[in-house]
């Protein structure tokens, strides 16, 4: 996997940049009512930031797969419903609307094997976009996102243990298949994805030809010393913190989105001021 670092976030910028200029080439110069509206709206971009949207993050997933040469299309995979109080764990939330995964499938040569691509924790199947065309030329290469990331569904995260949490992300995962009618395919995972695509190959192995795991989370053997320091670290008062916070489903996202909302918060008071 050729997964760059923060060299190339400029050209990346700048690949972006140029695309949407071209692809607005043809609009006209003449102001519309929406750019006079816009013009008129001066809050800080920052207030504008809408947290819960996924037509923004599918808008933003759309500019960044814009500089990706090989046609591709994407979708939102209907993965059913069911009444709260099901047996199939991720459905158990205060609504029983339908769940989709967002799904990106890229064009490919006639009888290419078909490879799946599972992101990691904290991201989506836009992680991947540097690997895209390469990938595309060998392979019918499909990226989702999984269920609760990305541009993908967010039902409410009810799960009380381990096994819960792991049968949230496999068997979404594979109704996903079942809508989509895949078999004999090869699964990669990254990071969490990996340990999810490790996990799913163990209990649906009949339809994963090669599992391939890069940089999988919970696959590294722990020191014995490093092992005796995390225990004792969970015995303090700060690990016990960290524990309760980890354990009611505080992540490192809603920090960021608190914080997001602190900044609008104090920058709104500014501008009112």
């Amino acid at each position: 996997m050729n997964l760059r670092g923060s060299s190339s976030i400029p050209k990346m910028a700048e690949e972006i940049s140029k695309s949407e200029l071209r692809s607005s080439a043809a609009a006209t110069s003449t102001p519309s009512s929406s750019t006079t509206a816009k013009s008129r709206w001066s809050w800080p971009s920052v207030l504008r930031w809408i947290p819960t949207s996924n037509n923004h993050i599918i808008a933003a997933e759309k500019r960044l797969l814009s500089i990706i040469k090989t046609p591709y299309v994407q979708e939102q995979v209907n993965i059913g419903s069911s009444p709260p109080g099901s047996k199939i764990r991720w459905f158990r939330s205060s609504s029983d609307e339908p769940r989709f995964i967002n799904t990106v499938t890229f064009d490919s040569k006639e009888d290419s094997p078909t490879l799946i691509m599972v992101h990691g924790y904290g991201a989506s199947q836009g992680f991947f976009f540097r690997n895209f065309d390469a990938l595309a030329s060998r392979f019918r290469v499909i990226a989702v996102d999984q269920l609760g990331c990305g541009g993908s569904s967010r039902p409410d995260f009810t799960c009380k243990s381990t096994e819960e949490t792991e049968a949230w992300f496999i068997d979404s995962f594979e109704e996903w298949r079942k809508a989509k009618n895949l078999s004999n395919f090869i699964l990669l995972g990254h990071s969490l994805g990996g340990y999810v695509a490790a996990k799913y190959a163990l209990k649906h192995p009949e339809h994963v030809q090669h599992l391939i795991l890069v940089g999988p989370a919970g696959f590294s053997a722990q020191s014995d010393a490093k092992s005796e320091w995390i225990t004792k670290f969970r015995a303090t008062w700060k690990g016990a913190i960290l524990n309760h916070l980890w354990e009611s489903n505080f992540t490192p996202q809603k920090i960021i989105r608190y914080t997001c909302l602190f900044l609008s918060v104090f920058i709104l008071s500014l501008a009112l001021n």
